[in-house]
Formats: structure tokens, C-alpha cells, sequence
């Protein structure tokens, strides 16, 4: 079967001072991980193939240009683009693009994505949470919706650091180690990321662009699970419009990136519908291994389990379906 995943990660050159990251010990697990984001081509292939994967959609993670200041974000994250341009262009039937954009300027965002998609062929855009602590809702942002919706391409909401008003009041007065983890992939990235879509809905933004389609990551950054309260309390007491059901229903698109276990999917697929999950499988933090496993073992019907491995991806993003 084939298997296209949507949230893999590499890292451009130009970017890579992005943070201020120190850089890990040689020889630790993180070093290892940042050669894989580094590498555009034998390695990866040869983890794809290893893992079963036909196409990988490749993206900057976090840290990227949205935390820059706008001088800065838009030379970088053009320069970003083409380097991953590039790159694909060696391997055009197993690698495509999410494009990064230099968030802090709507205007040139809206642009660097219209060049992207035209001149490039990226398939989209992949945003990392909020700009510099403010959240995509703000009106200033929304000419990169407004593009978006006219290419007819999705933007990927991914997460990102929380600001440093939040990592101190909900992740202050831990040991480091554990409040830092907490803050991230332990429980914050994911929950601030289904707050952000939240308030793209509450602030009107799909009122605005009813064509927009939005994807989010790891199973639906824990939507599903409280998306029948959380639409009963906004309709009654915020006055929302329509229930958050019709939104999800024609706006947002969900993967599984980085979470390997049965009944998060479950209950995405029970919530959701199986129109709008697809397979990712969030490399290299994750194993393609592990991921193809999962999607394979999982305990569903295969005309659904086709949806989720290439079916859903292929449609939304336009990819062809040619054999590797």
C-alpha cells in the first residue's frame, strides 16, 4: 500500500542558528536527530525505503522564521524555500513541500506563499504557532489565509514553543528538564496548538475564508477528544455561529504524526470521520518503521485504512499516484 506522510521535518542551512540552540553532545540522541533533518538525500531515502514510505512532505519545524524579526524572516525563509526546492527537484516522486514563510510580514508571507506554490510546486505552507506571541487569528495575519484560500492550498498549523509569559507560569518551578518537556512535546505543544485552532474559528477567520483548509498534527492536538464540550459551551455562552462540527467538517484535516497508539486514532476517526485523517509519521522524531507498523496494524477497514495511508493525501495536496 502506498505511503505518503505530511508532517516530516528537515532543517535549511540558513536557519539553523534559529533559537539559539546550543548545539548537543556529538554523539547524544539529539545529534543524531539533527543529521537526519540535515540530510536531503541518501540517509533519508534509505529511512524512507527502510520504513515503506513512498513520499515524504517535507517542512520546517520549530524552531523557524516565525519567531524573526521581519528583516530577517523574509530574505530566510525565501532562501529556506529554495534550498528545499533544490532539493526535491533530485527527487521529485518521493519528496514534496510544505513552504516556510516569513510570518512577522503578512503581505511578503502571503507572497513567499504564492511563489512557493507557483513557481516552486510546494504544496503549501506549514506555520510553527504563534508570531513572536501573538496567534494567527489577529486580522494582520490574514492575508496569508486570504492567499491561501485563493491557491487552494492548506496551511499546517504546527506547534511551537510557548511564550515565555506562559513557559513561566504553567512550566515555572520544575526542575528544568521536566518543565522544559512539559512546556513542549510532554503536554504544552499540543494543547496551545488545539487552542490556536480553536481561536482561528472563534475569531472568525473561517467565517472570512470558508474555502481555507487548515491541517493539524498528532492526532488532532486533543480536539477530538473535547471538541463535543468545547462546541456546547462556546455556542451557549461565546454566541459562536455555527457548531465547531461544521468547521471541522469542512475546514480542517487531521494526521497522526508522532503518536503510535490505537485509541487516540480511535477516537479521532469516531469524531472526524476517516475523509479528513492522514497518515505522518513526524521524522526523524519518530520512526517511518513505526509508523508504517501502526497505520497497517491498525484495527480498521481498508478502503478507510487506504484513506489514511495515500487516499486523503493524494487529494488534498494533488499528489500523483505513481509508483516508486
Amino acid at each position: 500500500m502506498r505511503l505518503i506522510t505530511l508532517e516530516e521535518h528537515y532543517r535549511a542551512p540558513v536557519l539553523k542558528s534559529v533559537g539559539s540552540l546550543p548545539d548537543p553532545p556529538p554523539d547524544g540522541p539529539l545529534a543524531r536527530i539533527q543529521a537526519k533533518l540535515d540530510d536531503l538525500g541518501d540517509e533519508r531515502l534509505a529511512d524512507m525505503d527502510a520504513g515503506g514510505i513512498d513520499v515524504q512532505v517535507l517542512s520546517h519545524g520549530a524552531p523557524g522564521t516565525e519567531q524573526l524579526e521581519p528583516e530577517q524572516a523574509i530574505p530566510l525563509a525565501r532562501e529556506a524555500n529554495d534550498y528545499l526546492a533544490r532539493s526535491i527537484a533530485a527527487h521529485p516522486d518521493r519528496l514534496a513541500a510544505f513552504a516556510t514563510l516569513p510570518t512577522a510580514v503578512p503581505e511578503a508571507a502571503a507572497d513567499e506563499l504564492e511563489r512557493a506554490v507557483i513557481e516552486l510546486g510546494f504544496k503549501g505552507a506549514l506555520i510553527n504557532g504563534h508570531v513572536r506571541g501573538q496567534f494567527l487569528d489577529d486580522r494582520r495575519f490574514w492575508p496569508i489565509f486570504e492567499r491561501a484560500q485563493r491557491l487552494e492550498v492548506p496551511i499546517y498549523l504546527h506547534p511551537t514553543v510557548p511564550p515565555a509569559a506562559v513557559r513561566e507560569a504553567y512550566y515555572g518551578g520544575l526542575p528544568p528538564v521536566v518543565g522544559q518537556t512539559l512546556s513542549m512535546a510532554g503536554w504544552g505543544w499540543h494543547v496551545d496548538t488545539g487552542l490556536h485552532a480553536l481561536r482561528l474559528i472563534a475569531g472568525g477567520v473561517l467565517d472570512e475564508y470558508p474555502g481555507l483548509q487548515i491541517i493539524v498534527g498528532h492526532m488532532g492536538e486533543a480536539l477530538p477528544f473535547f471538541l463535543a464540550r468545547s462546541s456546547r459551551v462556546l455556542r451557549q455562552q461565546a454566541g459562536l455561529s455555527r457548531p465547531l462540527e461544521e468547521y471541522m467538517a469542512a475546514n480542517f484535516h487531521f494526521t497522526t504524526s508522532g503518536m503510535f497508539t490505537y485509541p487516540p486514532l480511535t477516537c479521532l476517526l469516531e469524531v472526524i470521520g476517516a475523509d479528513r485523517v492522514m497518515f505522518s509519521v513526524d521524522y526523524p522524531y519518530s520512526s517511518n518503521s513505526e509508523g508504517r507498523d501502526f497505520v497497517m496494524g491498525a484495527p480498521i477497514g481498508e478502503a478507510d485504512r487506504e484513506k489514511l495511508a495515500f487516499g486523503n493525501a493524494e487529494r488534498l495536496l494533488g499528489l500523483g499516484s505513481s509508483p516508486r
